[in-house]
């Protein structure tokens, strides 16, 4: 029987960490820096900066210092009859074309320049993308999510049991929630009573009121509400039934945690445990080795196979190779075996590193149909243990199973780490031949081209002395034949990659070529 911990590290005030393991084996990961606050789920009153017809979008000033990115579909048409209403001819012109704004709305007849906005943040602003927005706005609660903006109402998807369904959406119509909103029941509130889900929905139909009274009296821009800490949003969102222990590392952590989970119910507060042994919590669950696997380009797997994870700025490649594999003679039982395991460990490894997008997934090829459909089958039913929304398509005639992933923010590893500044993230420099040769015939060039007399050239001092050991005759020959003076200047400023050459004619100035 597998045992199931949460295990909360926040004793070190930068960076606070949540993972959950199922059998002493790492399923999920969540880590938020204090330099780096996600703002994922905030609420804030905007104001339109700036109107951008060619992509259908809206610059909305939200008061984080960037502005974040609203596209057309994000918009309620709301917007349009508020931005009508202060425009007479734009409001004559969508009465004339009617029929054609009925078929497809523009940004620009739902919004305009310093129009207020309400918007939530969807996704986190990634290098130099503007955070995403939406209008249509969102309240998630322990057992139920509050829509205000749709008008909309149901139960999760992962919830597949019908008779289940059924209940809850009996008992959702029971509550009698305020009409024009739209609710959606979560999937931690399949097996909660009436009185339970009344006193979520309770709570997120006071939380609105608050919300809306900031809104009306706040001046744009300004934050309306901000989501909770990662301890109780993480508590929030992935605490099920299964979880046995809660083990926190701070005191402060620990009672909040506490507090939260007797709100729910009395029987959770004996789950929330204090941990206070000198060893780091995660060195005691042995899981801080398996953390910094997260960050390896290579993933091992048990029968010595090995995932290959590339990150592109289109889409995620994963590649199955078999590496040392010798368990089986026959081809099309190694190949199968290998990407059974794989079958379990992408989907895991995607939901620790939070990769997302488009994703290739790239099993070794097998000739059997049944294998093809059993590795494609295991796959999946991993993959509906992600809480992102993903898509998975059939596995190709190649072995190649193509799917997307949602992406709400920066990959783990962004986080985490920094682009290499010698290779600029290729993971490749180029070698001290390669760069010996490259400015040689940069000098060549200024010695060649007629009206040069002296020449400057700077790189790293690794790469001076490969060119002075390898160039030391061409260069001399250059300067007696042509009569120019060549300098080779080291400097440790310079990386492997990086150089300068500079040309001078006989006064001394420079010489740009």
């Amino acid at each position: 029987m597998t045992k199931r911990i949460m295990l909360i590290n926040v004793n070190e005030p930068e960076e606070n960490r949540i993972a959950v393991i199922d059998n002493d084996r790492l399923e999920e990961l969540y880590i938020e820096r204090a330099s780096s606050l996600g703002h994922v789920g905030n609420i804030y009153k905007g104001k339109v900066v700036n109107i951008e017809p060619s992509i259908q979008a809206a610059f909305v000033d939200i008061g984080e210092g960037r502005n974040g990115f609203l596209h057309v579909s994000d918009v309620m048409p709301i917007y349009g009859h508020m931005n009508s209403s202060n425009n007479s001819r734009d409001r004559n012109n969508r009465h004339r074309n009617n029929h054609r704004r009925k078929r497809e709305k523009k940004i620009q007849d739902l919004l305009s320049k310093n129009a207020e906005v309400l918007v939530q943040i969807t996704k986190e602003g990634i290098g130099t993308k503007a955070p995403t927005l939406t209008t249509y706005l969102s309240l998630p609660g322990r057992y139920i999510v509050l829509m205000p903006s749709i008008k909309r109402s149901g139960v999760s998807r992962k919830i597949v049991d019908e008779k289940v369904r059924r209940r809850l959406k009996k008992t959702l119509t029971e509550l009698e929630p305020p009409k024009g909103m739209g609710y959606i029941i979560r999937t931690a509130g399949s097996d909660k009573t009436k009185d339970e889900l009344g006193r979520d929905l309770n709570y997120l139909l006071d939380l609105w009121k608050v919300i809306t009274r900031r809104a009306k009296h706040s001046t744009s821009p300004a934050t309306i509400y901000q989501e909770s800490d990662l301890v109780t949003r993480t508590l929030r969102d992935i605490f099920t039934d299964d979880v046995e222990e809660i083990i926190v590392d701070s005191e402060d952590d620990y009672q909040k945690a506490l507090d939260f989970m007797s709100l729910l119910s009395s029987d959770y507060e004996d789950r929330v445990q204090l941990y206070n042994s000198h060893t780091p919590l995660f060195h005691e669950y042995r899981i801080e080795a398996e953390i910094e696997k997260i960050y390896k380009k290579h993933v091992p797997l048990k029968s010595g196979g090995h995932l290959a994870i590339e990150q592109t700025e289109a889409l995620v490649a994963i590649d199955v190779n078999s590496g040392k594999y010798t368990g089986e003679e026959d081809i099309e039982e190694t190949a199968l075996q290998i990407n059974l395991e794989a079958a379990v460990e992408i989907p895991r490894q995607l939901r620790l590193r939070d990769l997302g997008g488009v994703i290739i997934n790239d099993f070794i090829d097998m000739k059997d149909e049944k294998n093809k459909e059993i590795v494609e089958r295991v796959f999946r039913d991993e993959v509906r243990k992600d809480r992102a929304r993903n898509r998975v398509a059939k596995i190709s005639p190649f072995g190649i199973i193509e799917m997307t992933r949602q992406r709400l923010g920066p990959s783990l590893k962004s986080y985490t780490h920094n682009v290499c500044p010698y290779c600029d993230g290729h993971g490749w420099i180029k070698n001290l031949e390669s760069m010996s040769l490259l400015i040689m015939r940069k000098i060549k060039l200024g010695a060649l081209s007629g009206n040069i007399h002296k020449i400057i050239a700077t790189m790293n001092p690794e790469v001076a002395l490969d060119l002075a050991n390898r160039k030391r005759k061409a260069l001399h020959e250059l300067e007696e034949k042509i009569g120019i003076s060549i300098l080779i200047n080291p400097s440790d400023a310079f990386s492997i990659e990086d150089s300068k050459v500079e040309y001078f004619n006989r006064t001394g100035l420079p010489i740009q070529l």
